[in-house]
Parts: structure tokens; C-alpha cells; sequence
């Protein structure tokens, strides 16, 4: 998933979160009710200005910040 295409970063658009292109919705939003154990046609129901793809490009660009070798182990994080 090229995630770039999809996500945005734009200092006048919740100061700069990153968000679905020509949205509002961060993709902190989207991680937040997948954590909440929401399901896609869930999100898709309740956005319905995002696609599947949308969100997919969200948890791949999750995916690529937890890549990244700046990341602190989580046991290091508890302390």
C-alpha cells in the first residue's frame, strides 16, 4: 500500500496531524477505533467519506513510523 498517495500532513488541518487526504480524519482517529476493536465496514459506516484504501494507507503508515529504528523498546518506555 503506498501510503503517501493517501496521507497527508498540513499545518492548517489538526495542526498538522497526519490525515486522509481531503479529510479530517487523522489516522490517530482511525488507529484509535480499530483499537477499540471497530471493524473496517464499522469505520466505513461512520466515515463514509473514507474508502477501504483510506484506511489501509493509515495502518500503513503506522506500520512504516513503528519501523523505524528511533522507536524505544516498550520496556524502556515503562520506565
Amino acid at each position: 500500500m503506498q501510503w503517501r498517495e493517501r496521507i497527508v500532513c498540513d499545518p492548517k488541518i489538526l495542526l498538522g496531524k497526519p490525515t486522509i487526504k481531503g479529510t479530517r480524519i487523522s489516522v490517530e482517529l482511525i488507529l484509535g477505533w480499530l483499537a477499540a476493536d471497530w471493524r473496517l465496514e464499522q469505520l466505513l459506516d461512520a466515515y463514509p467519506n473514507i474508502t477501504r484504501d483510506d484506511i489501509l494507507a493509515a495502518l500503513a503508515y503506522a506500520r512504516e513510523l513503528v519501523q523505524d529504528d528511533g522507536i524505544l523498546p516498550l520496556t524502556e518506555l515503562a520506565a
